[in-house]
Formats: structure tokens, sequence, C-alpha cells
């Protein structure tokens, strides 16, 4: 009896977590969204671990599907994926969201002038991830519709 009751229980629950589901993509529809870092993350990164939650979150609630996610690092901000080569749980949160196709691109003017090496100092950094400016790319984008959000 315990068991049936169990699995009654276990099956709405499941139900309802995806009309919830659905309902939040209904809600949200498709979204286009830059993140914007570009600060110091503090003692063990925590800022920048914070922001990646935020992503997540945002991802959660939407659905990855419909979602189109840019994250631009420039100036302090590169120090999000220099802590990342490090720092296991940066690092995981990293790929799980590159995972989840988020964009993270990265500042050439930061680069140059910080004397960085996008594939020695960055975690998975590619030169596609490299753009011109950072501040410009953050216009650029929303000038194409994106929703700006600095966490």
């Amino acid at each position: 009896m315990l068991k049936s009751f169990l699995a009654i229980a276990f099956a709405a629950l499941f139900a309802l977590s995806g009309a919830i589901q659905a309902e939040a993509s209904e809600r949200y529809g498709k979204q286009k969204v830059v993140y914007h870092i570009n600060y110091d993350g503090g003692p063990e990164s925590k800022k920048y671990k914070g922001a990646m939650r935020n992503i997540q979150n945002h991802i959660n609630a939407v659905g990855a599907e419909n979602m189109d996610i840019k994250v631009v690092l420039h100036g302090n901000g590169l120090g999000v994926l220099m802590s990342a080569k490090t720092d296991d749980a940066l690092k995981t949160a990293v790929s799980s969201l590159k995972g989840q196709n988020v964009s993270f691109q990265v500042c050439n003017n930061t680069l140059k002038g910080r004397k960085i090496s996008y594939s020695d100092d960055l975690y998975d950094v590619w030169e596609e991830d490299i753009v011109p400016s950072g501040v410009a790319e953050l216009s650029h984008l929303q000038q194409q519709g994106y929703t700006y959000i600095k966490p």
C-alpha cells in the first residue's frame, strides 16, 4: 500500500513539474539575453559563481531550447575564465552552461591591454570566442534585440 501511495505521489509530482515547465515556456517564450561581467569575483570567486547560478536559474525557468544567451567578459570579468582554470566548481559551472549553448565572449582589448593569453591563461576559450571590444559587443547585441543583464 505504501509503495502504491509513493508511486502515485511521484507520478503526480512529475506531472506537476511538467505542467510548471510548460507554463514557464508559454509565459516567457523565446529570449535573447546578454549577461555583462566586468567585475572582480571576490574571495573564492563568489561573485562569479553567483553570476553563473543566475544564468543557470534563467535557463531553468525558460528552458535551454528557448534561450540564446551570450556572456560578454571584459576587464576584471575575464577573471571568470582565469579562475575556472583552477576552481573546479567554477569550471563545472562554465562547462555546464556551455553545454547548454551559452556563449562566452572575451574582449580582445582586455587580452591585449593586460597581456593575457586566451589559450594559456583562460579556461576553454577559442579564437572564435574573442570579440574586438567587450563594450562595443554589448551595444551591438542590444541593437540585435538582446536583453541586457548585469548579475
